[in-house]
Protein backbone atom coordinates (compact mmCIF):
# COMPACT_ATOMS: atom_id res chain seq x y z
CA UNK A 1 0.00 0.00 0.00
CA UNK A 2 1.28 3.46 -0.89
CA UNK A 3 0.57 6.36 1.43
CA UNK A 4 0.96 10.11 1.22
CA UNK A 5 2.29 10.12 4.79
CA UNK A 6 6.03 10.68 4.43
CA UNK A 7 6.88 10.38 8.12
CA UNK A 8 7.32 6.64 8.62
CA UNK A 9 9.82 5.42 11.20
CA UNK A 10 10.35 1.77 12.05
CA UNK A 11 10.31 0.51 15.61
CA UNK A 12 9.35 -2.22 18.04
CA UNK A 13 6.38 -2.26 20.41
CA UNK A 14 7.56 -2.12 24.04
CA UNK A 15 4.20 -1.82 25.82
CA UNK A 16 0.48 -2.03 25.10
CA UNK A 17 -2.05 -0.64 27.58
CA UNK A 18 -5.58 -1.50 26.50
CA UNK A 19 -8.73 0.30 27.51
CA UNK A 20 -12.37 -0.23 26.67
CA UNK A 21 -12.30 1.86 23.48
CA UNK A 22 -8.77 3.31 23.22
CA UNK A 23 -5.32 1.91 23.88
CA UNK A 24 -1.81 3.30 24.10
CA UNK A 25 1.04 1.58 22.32
CA UNK A 26 4.62 2.51 23.20
CA UNK A 27 7.16 2.01 20.43
CA UNK A 28 10.96 2.12 20.65
CA UNK A 29 12.06 3.62 17.35
CA UNK A 30 15.04 2.03 15.62
CA UNK A 31 17.16 5.02 16.67
CA UNK A 32 16.39 4.42 20.36
CA UNK A 33 13.82 7.16 20.96
CA UNK A 34 10.33 6.33 22.17
CA UNK A 35 6.97 7.33 20.73
CA UNK A 36 3.47 6.61 22.00
CA UNK A 37 0.43 6.06 19.78
CA UNK A 38 -3.12 6.34 21.10
CA UNK A 39 -5.22 4.13 18.84
CA UNK A 40 -8.47 2.22 19.15
CA UNK A 41 -8.46 -1.06 21.01
CA UNK A 42 -10.02 -2.62 17.91
CA UNK A 43 -6.97 -1.49 15.89
CA UNK A 44 -4.63 -3.10 18.43
CA UNK A 45 -6.52 -6.38 18.01
CA UNK A 46 -6.85 -6.12 14.21
CA UNK A 47 -3.11 -5.44 13.81
CA UNK A 48 -2.19 -8.14 16.33
CA UNK A 49 -0.04 -5.69 18.29
CA UNK A 50 1.90 -7.05 21.27
CA UNK A 51 5.27 -6.45 22.88
CA UNK A 52 8.06 -7.10 20.34
CA UNK A 53 5.78 -6.48 17.32
CA UNK A 54 7.63 -4.71 14.50
CA UNK A 55 5.72 -1.59 13.38
CA UNK A 56 6.08 1.70 11.58
CA UNK A 57 5.01 4.89 13.31
CA UNK A 58 3.23 7.18 10.84
CA UNK A 59 2.66 10.92 11.34
CA UNK A 60 1.37 13.54 8.90
CA UNK A 61 3.75 16.49 8.55
CA UNK A 62 0.95 18.89 9.48
CA UNK A 63 0.67 17.19 12.89
CA UNK A 64 4.26 17.89 13.95
CA UNK A 65 5.14 21.05 15.87
CA UNK A 66 8.74 22.11 16.43
CA UNK A 67 10.42 23.61 19.48
CA UNK A 68 14.01 24.68 20.05
CA UNK A 69 14.27 22.41 23.10
CA UNK A 70 12.28 20.04 25.31
CA UNK A 71 8.99 21.53 26.48
CA UNK A 72 7.73 21.08 30.04
CA UNK A 73 4.21 21.66 31.25
CA UNK A 74 2.40 20.34 28.16
CA UNK A 75 0.35 17.21 27.65
CA UNK A 76 2.30 16.25 24.51
CA UNK A 77 4.27 13.15 25.49
CA UNK A 78 6.10 12.58 22.21
CA UNK A 79 9.12 14.86 22.13
CA UNK A 80 11.71 13.61 19.65
CA UNK A 81 15.06 15.39 19.44
CA UNK A 82 16.68 16.00 16.08
CA UNK A 83 18.60 18.34 13.82
CA UNK A 84 17.20 20.42 10.96
CA UNK A 85 18.59 19.09 7.68
CA UNK A 86 16.60 21.19 5.19
CA UNK A 87 14.07 24.00 5.06
CA UNK A 88 11.93 24.77 2.01
CA UNK A 89 9.81 27.90 2.37
CA UNK A 90 6.90 29.14 0.32
CA UNK A 91 4.69 32.18 0.58
CA UNK A 92 3.11 31.24 3.92
CA UNK A 93 4.31 27.75 4.86
CA UNK A 94 7.58 25.88 5.23
CA UNK A 95 8.58 22.24 5.06
CA UNK A 96 11.25 21.50 7.67
CA UNK A 97 13.14 18.21 7.45
CA UNK A 98 14.52 16.96 10.75
CA UNK A 99 17.07 14.17 11.08
CA UNK A 100 16.28 12.02 14.11
CA UNK A 101 18.02 8.91 15.36
CA UNK A 102 16.80 6.08 13.14
CA UNK A 103 15.21 8.22 10.42
CA UNK A 104 13.83 11.61 9.56
CA UNK A 105 10.67 13.63 10.07
CA UNK A 106 9.18 16.47 8.06
CA UNK A 107 7.15 19.18 9.76
CA UNK A 108 4.84 21.57 7.90
CA UNK A 109 4.92 24.83 9.85
CA UNK A 110 4.40 28.48 8.99
CA UNK A 111 7.18 30.52 7.45
CA UNK A 112 6.76 32.94 10.38
CA UNK A 113 7.41 30.11 12.86
CA UNK A 114 10.67 29.26 11.08
CA UNK A 115 11.77 32.90 11.43
CA UNK A 116 10.55 33.28 15.03
CA UNK A 117 12.37 30.12 16.11
CA UNK A 118 15.50 31.10 14.17
CA UNK A 119 15.58 27.73 12.41
CA UNK A 120 18.35 26.97 9.95
CA UNK A 121 20.12 23.88 8.69
CA UNK A 122 21.95 22.41 11.67
CA UNK A 123 19.55 23.80 14.29
CA UNK A 124 18.70 21.48 17.17
CA UNK A 125 14.95 21.00 17.52
CA UNK A 126 12.41 18.83 19.26
CA UNK A 127 9.49 17.43 17.26
CA UNK A 128 6.28 17.54 19.30
CA UNK A 129 3.60 15.00 18.36
CA UNK A 130 0.36 14.26 20.19
CA UNK A 131 -0.09 10.53 20.72
CA UNK A 132 -3.52 10.70 19.07
CA UNK A 133 -1.80 11.81 15.83
CA UNK A 134 0.46 8.75 15.60
CA UNK A 135 -0.78 5.85 13.48
CA UNK A 136 0.82 2.42 13.35
CA UNK A 137 1.27 -0.03 10.51
CA UNK A 138 2.58 -3.57 10.50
Amino acid sequence: MSLSIRNQIAGTVTDVTTGEAMSTVKVRLDGGQDITAAITTDAVKDLGLAVDSEVKALVKSTEIALATGPVAGVSIRNQIAGTVSDIATGGAMASVKVDVAGGALTAAITKDAVADLGLATGSSVVALIKSTEVSLSV
